[in-house]
């Protein structure tokens, strides 16, 4: 582990060639200490997933194919069935780690795919160099995913906007300057004036500690609000539209994201506001029918009872903590994907922009 100061580190990055490691900024620690995780081994990244250092659904998808290449070090010369048997392993674990983020397990599958078509006679070593360029190739593609997202949304922010936004889809869930926040840094790159209001969205704050400080880092004018403020700001004009990001979105275009979404998404509709979603064609699962069928994280009751470290509630009181909830497409203006803006959204709609892209 190790600070930098002087200047922020990507959120995620390899160092070396096929023997070598995955720093992952530590999120966790942010917005008063900014310092990266060094991971070597396939459990170093394993809970750097599971604790949230590294989070965001495009973010988790990259991580987890360099976890990969590192639960695979030492076997660059063993007999092509062990890696092979290895490499099962590896990614059976890695994909325990989150049950909600499509990306992560979109990835995984990436990665094997890529190493099952590889030919028979190919050598453990070389296997290994093939699998470290996928993973460069998901993580070169995420950034240019999320540039075309900002293009597109960017046409949608009239001058003059208030966007709300609700959790991180920043630069520190992509690869790239992320899927939500790049609409807004594509906005203010072509001139219009914006002014982002991010929900501090509890339990963790991602909002707060993350959205807020990845905003100020570029210089983007930002207000920060209380998860319960959404509502009075809408109400007193200050929003023009909402974009957020998504974990997983099902074939008829209904969308998990962080918890607390839905309430903003309905807020929006009882406003009369423009309510969109900005996520990668990876984030679509379309083998799912409808958003019932997305599994729903549930994380340990302390993030609310002893948020931070300090007790906040009785002692032994039921805690239920979903960690995302999904708002139906109807409520849902537009899903915006690097290839273009999906509206209305409808299951055929999605489909004509989306099938096969997975």
């Amino acid at each position: 582990m190790r600070s930098s100061p002087e200047q922020s580190p990507s959120t995620l990055r390899w160092d070396g060639g096929i023997d070598g490691c995955l720093w992952l900024l530590d999120q966790t620690l942010l917005p008063t200490e900014v310092r990266e995780i060094e991971c070597r081994s396939v459990d170093d990244v394993w809970n750097a997933i599971k604790r949230l250092s590294v989070r965001g659904a495009p973010a988790i998808g990259c991580a987890a194919a360099y976890g990969v290449v590192v639960g695979l070090h030492g076997m660059e010369h063993v007999p092509s069935a062990d890696f092979a048997a290895r490499l099962t392993d590896v990614c059976d674990y890695l994909a325990s780690s989150r049950p909600t983020a499509v990306n992560l397990f979109w990835a995984l599958d990436r990665m094997r795919r890529v190493a099952a078509e590889l030919p028979a006679d190919t050598n453990s070593s070389d296997r290994l160099a093939r699998l470290l360029a996928e993973a460069h190739a998901i993580t070169r593609e995420d950034r240019e995913m999320c540039a075309a997202i900002g293009r597109h949304g960017a046409a949608l922010v009239p001058d003059g906007a208030g966007i709300l936004t609700h959790c991180n889809a920043g630069g520190l869930a992509t690869a790239g300057d992320g899927t939500a926040l790049s609409v807004i840094f594509a906005a203010a790159a072509a001139g219009k004036r914006v002014r982002a209001y991010a929900d501090e969205t509890r339990p963790l704050l991602q909002g707060a500690r993350l959205t807020a400080w990845e905003l100020a880092q570029r210089s983007i004018p930002v207000t920060l609000i209380c998860d319960s403020m959404a509502a009075i700001v809408m109400r007193e004009g200050r929003v023009q539209l909402v974009v957020t990001g998504a974990d997983r979105i099902a074939g008829n275009g209904d969308a998990a994201n962080k918890i607390g979404t839905y309430s903003v998404a309905l807020l929006a509709k009882a406003h009369g506001i423009p309510f969109y979603i900005a996520a990668p064609s990876s984030t679509f699962d379309l083998a799912l029918a409808s958003g019932a069928e997305i599994p729903i994280e549930e994380r340990d009751s302390s993030e609310i009872t002893h948020g931070f470290g300090r007790q906040t509630a009785p002692a032994g009181i039921d805690v239920y903590n979903p960690a995302f909830d999904v708002t139906p497409a109807e409520l849902i203006t537009g899903i915006i994907t690097e290839r273009g803006v999906i509206a209305p959204v409808t299951a055929d709609n999605v489909r004509a922009m989306i099938g096969g892209a997975r």
